[in-house]
């Protein structure tokens, strides 16, 4: 069986555990903390980044070549055949992975920094990106098929981390993207779990 190294926090982790119970592939689930540098992490990705999917034929790193990985294997269970949908499907997701580029950049800058190094005008501009995406996303809201896609498991594994790191920060205004994870959830209690917590 594959095993994933995780972190409950992060949001690619999520995205990949949900990809993988969406798709019926069950996978082992080993929690690191990436601080500790630990041996197995390191191993298996210099970079020293998680998700990593450990397989019978080497590992797989970073996330959205896990989910690429996880939908060939499954049989198209996570991207659509058809090359337009395909392609919607994965600008969904390296937006969602976007936005939480910047919502990491803008959570270690606070958190490794003191106080009076933090720099403002970087996190400003990281959080404008997010803002920006995220206002995208609000005024055109994906659809929720009965056949969802990684896109939709990368969004809601998306605003699953924005409500743990900023909550209140960023639902004013986007009442249509909070609508949209509560109709996900309805909808997918399974995935429940797999979402960013910690």
């Amino acid at each position: 069986m594959p095993t994933v190294l995780y972190s409950p926090a992060s949001p690619y982790s999520a995205k990949v555990r949900m990809a993988a119970a969406y798709a019926g592939i069950p996978l082992e689930a080993r929690m690191v903390d990436t601080n500790a540098n630990p041996a197995e992490l390191l191993e298996n990705n210099p970079l020293g980044k998680i998700p990593v999917l450990i397989t019978d034929d080497g590992a797989i790193f970073d996330s959205r070549a896990i989910t690429q990985y996880l939908n060939r294997i499954s049989g198209d269970a996570l991207f659509p055949s058809n090359p337009e949908e395909r392609t919607a499907a994965e600008r969904l997701e390296a937006l969602a992975d976007g936005i939480c580029d910047c919502l990491l950049a803008h959570v270690y800058e606070r958190r490794t920094r003191p106080e009076e190094k933090v720099h403002q005008p970087w996190l400003d501009r990281q959080w404008e990106k997010a803002a920006r995406a995220l206002d995208q996303l609000a005024s055109s809201t994906p659809d929720l098929p009965k056949k969802v896609t990684a896109g939709h498991l990368a969004l809601r594994a998306t605003l699953a981390y924005l409500d743990l790191r900023f909550p209140g920060k960023w639902e004013q205004g986007r009442t249509e993207l909070k609508g949209w994870a509560t109709r996900f959830d309805e909808k997918f209690p399974e995935l429940l779990p797999y979402l960013p917590h910690g």
